[in-house]
C-alpha cells in the first residue's frame, strides 16, 4: 500500500468518529465562505459632488428610485385632462320652461279674448284686455326669475299673436333649443350655440315679431350644460398616478462610468444605492454563512444516513471534499484572472470535472448534486467582486455543462474516452454560451464570438484532460477501480493474462468464455459488465502454478488425479482460488478483482472428490471438500460463479441444444440458491431470472448445432467420384 493510499486510510479511520465528520463539513464549509469572502464584502467607493467618478460603479441591490417614481408621478398627473359632466337634465328642462311660456301666452290669449261667435254685448266688452293688461296676465303666470330674464318685446309678441302662430312658434322654438342643447356647451361655446339656434329659427314661416320673440326665448334658453367634474378629474388622475410602475435602479446597472461626472441625480442614486453610507454592515456575512450552511447541512445529511456501508461512506465523503476543494480554488483562480485581465475569462472554467470525476469515481447521484452545488457557488464567485450581484448566467453554464458531461459518460463505452467525451462536451459548451448570448441580445464583433467559442472548448477539453490527469491518483489513493484503469487490466498484453495463456491456454480460453457469458449477463441486470469481464480473465490465475492439475490444460488423455488421493486432488482445487487471490494482492490488482479470484467459488462443494472420498471412507464430512470461500458479495462476484459453472459444464456436453443448455444453466442456479450461495449478495431472484435468460442466449449462438462433415476418406473418395 502506498503513502497516499496509507495517508487516506488513516484520515477514514477518523472518520468513523461523527465529531471528524461535522470537523471535516465544518473545514469545508470554511474553506468555501473564505474563497467567497471577498465576493460578498461591501464595497466602498470614493465620489465627491461634481467629480468624475474614479471607477465604473453599478449597483448591488434593486432599490425604488422614489424621487424620480414621484416626478413620473406628478408629470403623468399633470398630463390627464379635466374632466367635463354633460348634465343632459338642463336640455329637458330648458324646453320645458319654453313651452310652459308658449302654453301661458295661448291660455291668456283665450281667457281674454271674446269668442267671435257671441254677441258684442256690454259685458263682453268690459272682458278685452289691453296688450298691457295681458302681458301682467301672463307675467303672473310665470316666476320672477323667468320674467326677469325675458324682455318686455317678447312678452306683448306673445300676447299679440293668435292661438295658430303661438303653436308654430312654441314647435319650431322647442325642436331648435331641444337640437342645441343636446350638444355639450361648454362656458366658451354658449355664445356660439345661441348663434345656433338662431340660425335654424331663422326658417321658421311667423311674422317678424313673433319670430324675434321666439328667437329671444331660445337664446334665454340656451345656457352651458358642460361644467367641470372634479370626482371624476381626480379619479382618473388616480388611476393614472397609479399605473405609474416605480422607477428601480436594478442591480448590476451601472449608475456611474469611470471618468463621468458625478451631478446631483448621479449622486443621489449612489447614496440610494448604498454606496455613500459609512456605516458597516454584517448582512452579506451572514447571509453567506447561512447559505453554505443549509448547502452542507443538506450534504452532511445525505452521507450520514443515507449511504449504509460505512467503508463506502468514507471513501465517498473523502473523494467529494477532495473534488470539492480543488474545484473551488480552480474556480477562485479563474475568477481572479477574468478580474485582472477585465474579460470573460471564466468561460474556461473546467466546471465539468468534477462532474466527470465524481461520475466515473462514484456515482451520477453525487455528480449532479456536485455540480449543482458549483453552480450556485459559481454565481458568487463569478459576480465580478461586485456584492450582491450574483452571475446566475455563469451558474447556468457550469450546471448545464456538468450535466451534460454526465449525461454523455453514461452512454456506453464512454466512461473509457474521456478525452472523447470532452470534445463533444466542447461543443455543447459553445452552443450554450452562444444561446446565452443570443438570448441577452448581446451584440459582439466576430474576434469577440471567437474568443467565447476557444473559452468553450477549452473548458470541454480542459476538464477532460483534469480528469484523465486526476484519476490516477484517486485510484491509487483510494484503491478505486475506475473504467480506465479496468481497460488497462484487460490489455491482453498484461503480463499476467500472458502468463495464463502461455502456461495455461485453456485456463485462457476457458476465462474469455467466462468474460464474454458474465459480462452480457451483468449488462442485464444492469451491474458492472466491464468489471465482470476484467474480473473473468483473471477469476483463476492460481491455476498457472499447478495448470496441468485442470482439465482444460489436459493435452493427453492422463489425468492426474486418477493417481492421487482424494484429500490431495481437493487441496489443489481449492487453492487456486487462495493462490490466484494471493498473486494478484502481490501484483497490487484491485480489491475488486481480488475478491473475484477469491470469492467466484463461494463455498461450494467438490462434489466429485467429495463423493470419491466418501466410497473410501464413509466418515467423510462434507465440510472438508468446500472452498473454503467467502462467499459472493457484489452481483458481478454472482454471476461470474454462474458463469464458471455454467461454461465449464456445457463444454464438456456431447450434443448440446437448447433445450438442454436451458435445463443446465436452470439447475446450476437452483443448486447455488439451495447450497444458500447468494445469502451474502444483494442479488434478486427476478435478476437471476434475467442471467439465466442471458447465459441461454449467449451459449445458445456459441454451442450452435454444426454441420456434420464426412470423414476425410470418405471425402476424398467422393471427390474422385
Amino acid at each position: 500500500m502506498n503513502r497516499i493510499q496509507k495517508f487516506f486510510t488513516q484520515i477514514k479511520g477518523l472518520l468513523v468518529h461523527r465529531f471528524f465528520q461535522v470537523l471535516l463539513f465544518i473545514i469545508l464549509g470554511l474553506f468555501a465562505y473564505g474563497l467567497m469572502f471577498s465576493n460578498v464584502k461591501p464595497e466602498r467607493v470614493q465620489v465627491e459632488l461634481f467629480k468624475p467618478a474614479e471607477q465604473t460603479i453599478r449597483s448591488t441591490k434593486t432599490v425604488e428610485d422614489t424621487y424620480k417614481t414621484e416626478q413620473e408621478k406628478e408629470e403623468i398627473s399633470k398630463q390627464v385632462a379635466d374632466v367635463y359632466s354633460l348634465k343632459k337634465e338642463y336640455a329637458k328642462n330648458k324646453v320645458d320652461l319654453i313651452s310652459s311660456i308658449f302654453d301661458s301666452a295661448i291660455e291668456v290669449n283665450k281667457e281674454t279674448d271674446p269668442d267671435e261667435d257671441h254677441e258684442e254685448d256690454e259685458d263682453k266688452k268690459e272682458t278685452v284686455k289691453t296688450d298691457a293688461q295681458k302681458v301682467s296676465i301672463l307675467k303672473e303666470k310665470l316666476t320672477d326669475e323667468v320674467n326677469k330674464n325675458i324682455e318686455e318685446s317678447v312678452f306683448l309678441a306673445l300676447v299679440q299673436a293668435d292661438e295658430d302662430e303661438l303653436k308654430i312658434a312654441k314647435d319650431s322654438t322647442i325642436t331648435a333649443v331641444n337640437n342645441v342643447m343636446s350638444s355639450r356647451i361648454a362656458a366658451s361655446d354658449v355664445e356660439n350655440a345661441k348663434k345656433k339656434v338662431v340660425e335654424e329659427l331663422g326658417y321658421m314661416s311667423i311674422s317678424g315679431d313673433m319670430k324675434k320673440a321666439s328667437t329671444s326665448l331660445a337664446r334665454t334658453a340656451i345656457i352651458q350644460n358642460v361644467f367641470f367634474d372634479k370626482d371624476k378629474t381626480e379619479e382618473q388622475r388616480r388611476k393614472a398616478v397609479e399605473s405609474v410602475e416605480p422607477i428601480r435602479i436594478l442591480q448590476g446597472q451601472i449608475i456611474v462610468e469611470e471618468n463621468q461626472l458625478v451631478d446631483r441625480d448621479v449622486y443621489r442614486q449612489l447614496e440610494l444605492a448604498g454606496f455613500l453610507n459609512t456605516e458597516s454592515t454584517i448582512y452579506p456575512y451572514i447571509g453567506l454563512l447561512l447559505f453554505i450552511f443549509l448547502t452542507f447541512a443538506a450534504f452532511y445529511y445525505y452521507f450520514y444516513y443515507s449511504i449504509s456501508k460505512k467503508d463506502n461512506k468514507y471513501n465517498q465523503l473523502l473523494i467529494f471534499s477532495l473534488v470539492f476543494i480543488l474545484s473551488m480554488a480552480t474556480m477562485k483562480t479563474v475568477s481572479i484572472l477574468a478580474d485582472l485581465k477585465n474579460s470573460n475569462l471564466e468561460y474556461i472554467f473546467p466546471g465539468a470535472m468534477a462532474a466527470m470525476l465524481i461520475k466515473i469515481l462514484l456515482n451520477d447521484r453525487l455528480a449532479v448534486a456536485m455540480i449543482i452545488l458549483l453552480g450556485s457557488y459559481g454565481t458568487i464567485i463569478f459576480n465580478g467582486d461586485t456584492p450582491g450581484n450574483l452571475d446566475f448566467s455563469m451558474g447556468l453554464y457550469i450546471i448545464f455543462g456538468g450535466l451534460a458531461a454526465i449525461i454523455i459518460l453514461s452512454r456506453p463505452n464512454f466512461k473509457s474516452k474521456v478525452l472523447v467525451a470532452g470534445l463533444l462536451l466542447s461543443l455543447i459548451n459553445m452552443a450554450f454560451v452562444f444561446s446565452l448570448i443570443f438570448i441577452m441580445d448581446s451584440h459582439y464583433t466576430r474576434m469577440e464570438y471567437l474568443y467565447y467559442a476557444s473559452a468553450a472548448i477549452g473548458s470541454g477539453v480542459g476538464s477532460a484532460v483534469l480528469t484523465m490527469g486526476l484519476l490516477p491518483f484517486f485510484e491509487a489513493g483510494f484503491g478505486i477501480l475506475s473504467s480506465i484503469k479496468l481497460i488497462e487490466l484487460a490489455n491482453p498484453n498484461h503480463p499476467l493474462l500472458r502468463k495464463i495463456l502461455i502456461e495455461a491456454p485453456g485456463t485462457y480460453h476457458h476465462s474469455v468464455m467466462v468474460a464474454n457469458l458474465a459480462e452480457s449477463a451483468c449488462e442485464a441486470i444492469g451491474s458492472n459488465g466491464l468489471l465482470a469481464r476484467v474480473g473473468s480473465y483473471y477469476h483463476d490465475i492460481g491455476k498457472t502454478k499447478r495448470p496441468h492439475f485442470f482439465i482444460e490444460n489436459q493435452m493427453s488423455e492422463v489425468n492426474p488425479h486418477d493417481r492421487l488421493q482424494p484429500e490431495t486432488s481437493r487441496d489443489i482445487i481449492i487453492a487456486h482460488a487462495v493462490d490466484g487471490g494471493e498473486m494478484l494482492r502481490s501484483h497490487k490488482f484491485p480489491k475488486e478483482i481480488v475478491d473475484i479470484a477469491e470469492q467466484h467459488h463461494g463455498t461450494t462443494l467438490l462434489k466429485f472428490f467429495y463423493h470419491k472420498a466418501k466410497k473410501q471412507d464413509e466418515s467423510t464430512l462434507e465440510a472438508a471438500y468446500r472452498y473454503p470461500g467467502p462467499m459472493a458479495i457484489m452481483k458481478e462476484v454472482a454471476v461470474i460463479g454462474i458463469a464458471d459453472s455454467v461454461e465449464a459444464a456445457v463444454r464438456s456436453m456431447k450434443h448440446p441444444t437448447p433445450e438442454k443448455i436451458e435445463e443446465l444453466v436452470s439447475f446450476i442456479i437452483q443448486d447455488r440458491i439451495s447450497d444458500g450461495q447468494f445469502d451474502e449478495c444483494d442479488i434478486t431472484m427476478r435478476e437471476l431470472s434475467i442471467v439465466k435468460h442471458s447465459l441461454c442466449e449467449s451459449l445458445n449462438g456459441i454451442f450452435h448445432s454444426r454441420i456434420e462433415y464426412p470423414e476425410p476418406d470418405k471425402l476424398g473418395q467422393k471427390v474422385k467420384e
